[in-house]
């Protein structure tokens, strides 16, 4: 027989709670909970609430899980309630059938302290656990972030600074944050936000959710930020994305009271705030007056979308500084843009969409066509990336592990440090 091999995988010194992982070359992995009667306990608990939280994010039944699984529905329900320990082979297939790593069933939930997660109308269970799962997918991540910046000596330090509101209203507090902190001139064309937060210490994180109505959510120093968290569902044009890490930039120097995880609501008057200093951080006001103005002669329509496009903002940002400015009635204006806009370009523009980049006619003889939209490669967070690749070259990390820190297959890692060789 051949031999096996012990080790002890310390789930990022989460509540002191570790596994002992027992590693048999003959048969599947088995782990061992070799713990005092209390941090059994605790590992009991972490499994249960686990458990619960992912199978309502899959929408499952304990009877459909403990069929995938090859369980009784008791003996699964035991092992949700905690009142009995599974068997390691049992954990892995009741991870199998969740679709998840086994380690994500017996690794704690971290518990936030400085966290912004706002929805704008009350969420279901499911969108509540999975609401909690996005939240310990981010800190774990922000945990790996701080060790690759620890082991590699690769730190930024976050320029944000408590700002002082008190001689400056937002939109004048948000180009001082550009322009002196940021060192982005008001004259210049915001390039890419993701680089800029990132070269001022703001961690930025993308992720998919299907939560209904959320852009996304940020976090404050105490738990691994500054960090905007931003989803990228491709129904989320690149233009709200780069919105939406501007907003969350505005919570974390304009709310950083209300930082509270145990809030859900939204505060329409901070959103609105966040929304003001967003504008004017992507749009300085007389960048945004220039342009407006050298458009003058343009079709209504033409005017914004050309504004838009120089900004690299969505054509509801414009109006809303139109707004913004009273030159245009917050009630009224996006029903006029779009009937504006299904009249010139022959379509509907719902306000979740950009245009196209789809060639159009006018009615007149000129042709008129569509700004083209921003693409992926437009709002692309990278720094992590190049962390987890620097460690792995400096032998720091093994191929497994920067696989954990990626959230993608060793396979596929492999795979990736070969296409790295090849084109360095």
């Amino acid at each position: 027989m051949m031999s096996s091999m012990l080790f002890e995988y310390n789930m990022r010194d989460i509540d002191n709670l570790s596994l002992s992982l027992y590693i048999d070359k003959m048969t599947s992995c088995d782990i061992l909970v070799s713990v005092n009667s209390n941090q059994g306990n605790q590992m009991n608990s972490v499994i249960s609430i686990n458990l619960r939280r992912l199978r309502s994010i899959k929408g499952k039944t304990q009877d459909e899980i403990a069929a995938a699984a090859g369980i009784s529905r008791v003996a699964y329900r035991n092992i949700e309630t905690g009142s009995s320990v599974p068997r390691s082979g049992t954990l892995d297939a009741i991870a199998g059938a969740l679709g998840v790593d086994i380690l994500a069933l017996a690794t704690p939930v971290p518990q936030p302290t400085t966290l912004r997660f706002r929805a704008h109308k009350g969420l279901s269970a499911q969108e509540r656990a999975e609401r909690t799962q996005l939240v310990t997918d981010t800190l774990n991540w922000l945990t790996d972030f701080k060790e690759l910046e620890n082991m590699l000596d690769d730190r930024i330090s976050s320029v944000l600074t408590s700002k002082s509101r008190a001689n400056s209203d937002i939109a004048t507090l948000a180009e001082e944050v550009r322009r002196e902190d940021f060192h982005v001139e008001c004259s210049d064309c915001l390039p890419d936000i993701c680089d800029i937060l990132e070269a001022g210490g703001v961690k930025v994180r993308v992720l998919q959710s299907n939560i209904k109505g959320f852009s996304g959510f940020s976090v404050g120093k105490a738990d691994g930020g500054p960090a905007v968290v931003v989803n990228t569902l491709s129904t989320i044009p690149v233009e709200r994305r780069i919105f939406t890490a501007a907003h969350e930039l505005g919570h974390l120097i304009l709310h950083r009271n209300s930082f509270d995880p145990t809030v859900e609501t939204e505060d329409s008057n901070e959103e609105h705030e966040a929304d003001i200093f967003a504008s004017y951080f992507l749009m300085p006001s007389k960048q945004f007056q220039d342009e407006w103005s050298r458009n003058r002669g343009l079709h209504w329509v033409d005017r914004v979308l050309k504004t838009k496009r120089a900004f690299r903002v969505s054509w509801m940002t414009v109006l809303f500084r139109l707004c913004e400015l009273k030159q245009a009635d917050r009630k009224k204006i996006f029903w006029q843009f779009s009937s504006a806009y299904k009249s010139r370009f022959g379509k509907e523009l719902s306000y979740k969409h950009e245009p196209d980049s789809q060639a159009t006619t006018m009615a007149a003889t000129q042709p008129s066509q569509e700004p083209d939209r921003l693409t992926e490669y437009d709002f692309y967070e990278d720094r992590f990336d190049r962390l987890v690749r620097k460690a792995l070259e400096k032998d720091e990390i093994s191929v497994s592990r920067a696989a954990e820190m990626l959230a993608i297959s060793v396979k596929e890692m492999q795979e990736l440090v070969l296409e790295w060789r090849e084109h360095e």
